[in-house]
């Protein structure tokens, strides 16, 4: 499996624990003290690094630290607006749409002068 594909994978796993680490307390959890919310949280974000360190570890070796960050951008933006929508209940904005495409715009900048593109 390539570098990148892998990377991705686990980013992707990565931000799914860390979005309901970070968020989700705010529904499940609301009726409860801040630190039982917090380790809780903690509890989940455990699984977060679990995944992210070896992610970028194995992403590191064939992209440089910014294009790692942009793609863990854009992979937390797509995580997040769904979360947001169907877990969370948010209504879909046009904000989300405008993140996107500045990330997009962020995506071209990082990788825009890769002689392989990655």
């Amino acid at each position: 499996m390539p570098v990148i594909v892998k990377t991705v994978c686990l980013l992707i796993a990565s931000n799914v624990f860390m979005t309901f680490a970070w968020y989700a307390h705010l529904k499940d959890l609301n009726n409860k003290p801040w630190y039982v919310a917090a380790l809780i949280s903690w509890s989940i974000a455990l699984f977060e690094y679990l995944l992210q360190v070896p992610a970028n570890r194995i992403g590191y070796t064939a992209m440089d630290l910014p294009k790692l960050k942009i793609i863990q951008e854009v992979i937390t933006l797509s995580v997040f607006v769904p979360f947001a929508i169907f877990y969370m209940k948010q209504s879909f904005r046009m904000d989300f749409v405008w993140a996107a495409l500045c990330l997009c715009g962020a995506v071209y900048f990082i990788f825009r002068n890769s002689p392989t593109g990655a």
